[in-house]
């Protein structure tokens, strides 16, 4: 029932941040109290009154401006493909929503989430590039490079806000909602204003809508591939085989719709279930749905460690990265060289 109410009402206020109504302006005050505060933390790094830590090698930041998920985790796994294909060998680092502790950590393909995060482990089992978890970011790179000397470039999943941690290449990513009311928290869903200074846009659209007119703003394509079984990964079927199925789509993602959307998109008309965003998965959630197929992200399919049910198939997803932008970052990092 709690979760139930939670993920109503961040519908709700995830609703009310795309207009500009009674919610809205009632936030204002609060908003402005927010943006004050944000704005000189920003300013005492732009004036140098707090330092910005250089690790040693290039920093690649992919994160957003607005609350809720936008695509960043499928986007982070595209772009140390896309590193590696160009010659680097990168690394991740990451906060690790969730995770336990503060000290800096490995993370591997057998970790766990509640350990160290869902984002995390699923970026360790898709690129098998080394990926550390701390919620201090410099702490976080420092330590990865003291453990794989080899890395010559860091990709950070999130931390567009972590601004001690020197960067050289920022990416910002929006999805179909954009900047919403174009409001600062809590009024509307922007942690920092629009005019935010970065490299490239990406904004992930499952809806084709028109590109914002924004500069150096891309299309991300995510491509959902065949559904793999979670009791055993080698058995794939592809997304039309479930047509005509009694089928449930469950999300615990910032933006559960996105995926609701991509399932459609396929040809499925599955009913539908919102679960708050990083929803833990100690039990089953399902056991009650009276339906023969389950369809769950990857994301949340790293977190089914204590049970199965057999009706749950895992559909992941392909983030393609425009050429135009990869070359975008690769000229950036190649411009600079390690320390």
């Amino acid at each position: 029932m709690a979760d139930r109410f939670k993920a109503r009402a961040e519908a709700y206020v995830t609703r009310e941040w795309q207009r500009r109504g009674a919610f809205a302006w009632c936030m204002i005050p609060l908003a402005c109290v927010f943006g004050a505060i944000a704005a000189i933390r920003r300013a005492t790094f732009a004036l140098g009154w707090r330092e910005r830590v250089n690790v040693g090698v290039p920093i690649v930041v992919v994160g957003n401006v607005t609350v809720g998920g936008t695509g960043k985790t499928p986007t982070v796994i595209a772009l140390v493909e896309a590193l590696r294909a160009a010659g680097f060998t990168p690394g991740v680092v990451s906060r690790g929503y969730g995770g336990k502790g503060a000290e800096p950590r490995p993370v591997t393909a057998a970790s766990s989430a509640k350990q160290v995060g869902d984002e995390p482990v699923l970026i360790a089992r898709r690129t098998s590039a080394p990926v550390w978890v701390a919620r201090d970011r410099v702490a976080c790179a420092k330590a990865l490079r003291a453990a794989h000397v080899d890395v010559d470039v860091i990709v950070s999943d999130d931390g567009l806000q972590h601004y001690r941690l020197a960067r050289d290449v920022e990416l910002v990513l929006f999805d179909q909602r954009l900047a919403g009311n174009g409001f600062l928290l809590p009024a509307g869903p922007l942690r920092e204003p629009l005019s935010r200074r970065r490299d490239a846009t990406l904004v992930n659209n499952p809806f084709e809508r028109t590109l914002p007119p924004w500069p150096d703003t891309f299309a991300l394509s995510l491509t959902p591939g065949d559904a793999w079984h979670v009791g055993d990964p080698s058995l794939r079927r592809p997304l039309s085989q479930f047509a005509g199925e009694r089928v449930l789509a469950a999300a615990g993602i910032g933006a559960p719709e996105r995926f609701f959307a991509t399932l459609r998109a396929a040809g499925l008309a599955p009913a539908t279930r919102a679960l708050p965003d990083h929803y833990a998965f100690d039990d089953n959630p399902f056991a009650d749905e009276r339906v023969d197929t389950i369809l769950v992200t990857e994301k949340d399919a790293v977190k089914l460690n204590a049970w199965r049910d057999a009706r749950i198939w895992v559909v992941p997803v392909e983030a393609t990265l425009p050429a135009r932008l990869i070359d975008l970052v690769v000229e950036k990092l190649r411009g600079r060289s390690p320390a």
